[in-house]
């Protein structure tokens, strides 16, 4: 009887044309992160998209309800409402990435996470960053810049990932269950499944089979066979080629697999002894995720730490020994979980949030006042050329202005002459004036920044029409003899308003300085340091338009005397100058102990 043929060759491995991002630890193992393709983002941003919308339409149901019983939010209450809507819907991705390790709930039913660049959490600066420049990714609609740069940029990177210094990354959760069956799969040939003496007649069987005649072999076959009834011969095969195939698997189980496999023998064995631990550091690592390091015991600390080593150091091995793919995943997913958790830059608590607000965003502004004093510039000089060029030819206006404006402008002389104002607004409506003007303000803050990206263009653009639009306004109203009217309105809240949108420019700028002279800095290194200094610049922003939107809705369009409104106008200034000053202070603190704060490229 003839040997049974060997094992037909292995399959030569297909190309993988999925991108990685290969990471070095501290611990000197290499992390290899897979990108996240198009597709499970695009799944991902429906997910979240629906669940925005479904929390939208469940909120307009409530309202609908209450309202057919009689029940009103009420003017406060609607008040709230917008500016709660507002923060929801534009604060959605930043509070999920920023505060739940870089997933909202979309991405991690999609099964990718954002993470920094060196393999770190993402920071909520980092996350605040990538999705404010959401703007102009999604230009044109339907988000077509996008969409291309996350399908051609070698990291998948779209315009707020390269200023964010961030990639998504596949958290492929569910590879450890599929290490645990491949472990399984594979050491479980190393355990023998006959007693000795049964493997003893099989291996003299096998040593003998061949010289016998071949009537006598098979009346030897199938006397064997029959005392193997736990082993029965499959149907359409021959005793003795049974008899083979199964002293052959037995004899690779008793020599460990290593006859079959070689090394991949001792990376199997190695992972089925190290299961356990890595199980236990899997619960571990899940709860540092979830609860932060701040919910372990001082105890408990030391020995995340040095089980985090332990599976840094075993990945290595794996390597070494070449154990199966899906045992080095689960590895690598396992030590990049507590890279994340020991290595990570900040803690997002409300300690930090507020020391960033009141001194890092400050002080970045601080930091870039020479881009600030540009934005200024791009600001007035197009609104000195704005009013120069109506205030000469009083006729363009009715080409040039909105209809609203020409209607306010006619309206101002009676309204003036009745002792009324631009704006008066009855007391029960101003918390809904507020809101409504601090969220267009501050959506038009964000399209300042963000236009930066486009070289400096769009912040210019931005900043230029609204200066000229600004400065055409004022010469209409001076040429029908109410400038007075005007500026009484814009008194109280203007210097702040007007201030946070140079800054919003000025972040702008500062992006598009990276983009086209990086100096000695990479392009994507420059966008990135330049991004950590602009998103705390655009928190400065929101700041003081917030304290500009409260001014102006309460006492700008309250009907208040103009004395109150110069006191309105000054507290803010001397507020806007104590903001920037506790920045100096911060800025001056930082430098003196060497602490690495943010810092811009060409700043001063």
């Amino acid at each position: 009887m003839p040997a049974p043929p060997p094992p037909p060759p292995p399959r030569p491995a297909l190309p993988d044309y999925r991108q990685h991002l290969e990471i070095e630890t501290p611990e000197h193992v290499v992390l290899d992160l897979e990108i996240a393709g198009l597709g499970s983002r695009a799944l991902a941003a429906v997910l979240d998209m629906a669940i925005l919308i479904g929390a939208a339409l469940a909120v307009l149901l409530v309202a609908w309800i209450l309202s057919t019983f009689g029940m009103s939010l009420g003017h406060m209450g609607s008040a709230l409402l917008l500016l709660a809507s507002f923060v929801a819907w534009n604060g959605y991705f930043i509070l999920f990435e920023g505060l739940r390790r870089g997933q909202t709930p979309g991405k991690r039913l999609a099964g990718i996470r954002v993470v920094m660049d060196t393999g770190h959490a993402v920071s909520f600066g980092a996350a605040a960053a990538r999705n404010l420049l959401r703007v102009a990714d999604a230009l044109p609609p339907p988000y077509l810049i996008g969409l291309l740069l996350v399908a051609f940029h070698p990291r998948g990177k779209r315009l707020g990932d390269l200023v964010a210094g961030t990639v998504v990354a596949r958290d492929r959760p569910q590879e450890a269950g599929s290490a645990r069956a491949a472990v399984a799969a594979q050491v479980s040939p190393s355990i023998p499944e006959l007693d000795d003496e049964t493997f003893r007649l099989l291996s003299q069987f096998v040593a003998r089979h061949a010289a016998l005649e071949p009537s006598a072999r098979g009346r030897l076959a199938r006397s064997l066979a029959e005392r193997l009834a736990d082993h029965p011969t499959p149907p359409g095969r021959s005793d003795v080629a049974h008899l083979l195939e199964l002293h052959a698997a037995e004899l690779a189980r008793r020599q460990g697999g290593l006859a079959a496999r070689g090394a991949a023998g001792a990376g199997t064995r190695f992972a089925a002894q190290k299961q356990p631990r890595w199980d236990e550091f899997e619960r571990l690592a899940e709860r540092a995720a979830r609860n932060g390091l701040d919910s372990f015991a001082s105890a408990e600390l030391p020995d995340f730490a040095a089980r985090y080593r332990e599976v840094a150091a075993d990945l290595a091995r794996a390597r070494t020994y070449g154990a199966d793919s899906a045992i080095q995943s689960r590895l690598e997913r396992l030590a990049a979980a507590g890279h994340n958790a020991l290595y990570r830059d900040e803690r997002s608590t409300w300690r930090r949030l507020w020391i960033v607000l009141a001194r890092e965003c400050p002080a970045a502004v601080v930091e870039a006042r020479r881009y600030v004093v540009i934005a200024f510039l791009t600001f007035v000089a197009p609104a000195a050329s704005g009013f120069m060029l109506l205030h000469e030819q009083p006729a363009l206006a009715a080409e040039l202005l909105p209809e609203v404006m020409l209607r306010r402008a006619e309206a101002g002389q009676a309204r003036k002459a009745a002792g009324r104002g631009y704006v008066d607004v009855a007391a029960e409506d101003r918390a809904l004036m507020a809101s409504g003007i601090i969220t267009n303000n501050v959506r038009v803050a964000v399209a300042c920044f963000a236009g930066g990206i486009f070289l400096g263009v769009g912040s210019l653009v931005l900043l230029a029409y609204n200066g000229l639009a600004i400065g055409a306004f004022a010469a209409h109203f001076a040429n029908v003899g109410l400038l007075d009217y005007l500026l009484t309105f814009i008194l109280g809240h203007g210097a702040l308003e007007l201030f946070a949108i140079w800054v919003a420019g000025a972040a702008g700028f500062m992006l598009g300085r990276s983009v086209v002279a990086p100096g000695s800095f990479s392009r994507s290194d420059a966008l990135v340091v330049s991004g950590r200094v602009a998103i705390r610049m655009v928190g400065a922003t929101a700041v003081l338009l917030v304290v500009a939107g409260l001014i102006e809705g309460f006492i700008s369009a309250g009907g208040y005397s103009v004395g109150v409104r110069l006191g309105a106008s000054a507290a803010s200034l001397m507020l806007l100058a104590a903001y920037l000053g506790n920045g100096l202070r911060f800025r001056a603190a930082s430098s003196a102990s060497g602490s690495p704060a943010p810092r811009s490229r060409g700043g001063s």
